[in-house]
């Protein structure tokens, strides 16, 4: 069975910011169902992308809103504001970044169509941020169908840590998207395990392999 950690360090739970959770409603659902897996803590990566265009500050304020209701309700969950950013020259560079955990910084490549990232190398920005101070943490390689083991190399060399998406080992990906979080997990490349949770159905098929604590 799946151990998983104290902290989600890659979830979309606040409600409304992107193609996560839609409502209050949902969000809070999502929260319990956190806690009732065990999670003490969430790092809220909203979106940062050409469609969803989520500032700091943004995030930081819906942090705040939802963490008072979570404390109202009684919902032992703390939550902690950053963003995941993806690399497309719509949102990239930013001038400012939200880490979590002292120097953390979540950034992902797109799925499907890597040109559309344009002149941007992810080798290259993955040691820029290194060379500032951050820890890029690359968000669910398995699922850029379109790297090489070559690329994985490249982006492991560059400083990058990698990030596996809970499920994506039990299938909820597709097929190719399991084959290569197995790959990654035997070239032992990953040191994060996040939920990237959006909404119940990703819960609904957690529940199929996890056991609530």
């Amino acid at each position: 069975m799946e151990q998983l950690p104290l902290y989600d360090c890659h979830c979309h739970i606040l409600p409304g910011l992107d193609d996560g959770a839609a409502d209050l409603e949902e969000s809070l659902y999502l929260c319990r169902w956190l806690v009732g897996h065990g999670y003490q803590e969430a790092v809220c990566t909203s979106h940062s992308t050409a469609l969803y265009r989520n500032t700091e500050d943004e995030v930081a304020q819906a942090v705040a809103d939802l963490q008072q209701v979570l404390d109202r309700k009684g919902i032992p969950l703390r939550l902690t504001p950053s963003l995941e950013y993806r690399l497309v020259p719509e949102t990239w560079p930013r001038q400012r970044l939200l880490p979590w955990k002292g120097n953390h910084v979540l950034i992902e490549l797109r799925l499907k169509k890597p040109e559309k990232m344009g002149s941007i190398v992810p080798a290259d920005e993955i040691r820029k941020l290194v060379e500032a101070g951050y820890q890029p943490v690359l968000a669910h390689p398995e699922r850029y169908l379109w790297a090489t083991p070559g690329d994985y190399e490249r982006w492991h060399e560059a400083g990058a840590a990698f990030q596996r998406n809970l499920g994506a080992a039990e299938g909820f990906y597709g097929s190719s998207a399991r084959e290569r979080a197995i790959y990654l997990m035997e070239k032992g490349y990953y040191s994060f395990l996040g939920t990237d949770l959006h909404n119940r159905r990703y819960a609904s098929f957690f529940d199929s392999f996890l056991a609530p604590v």
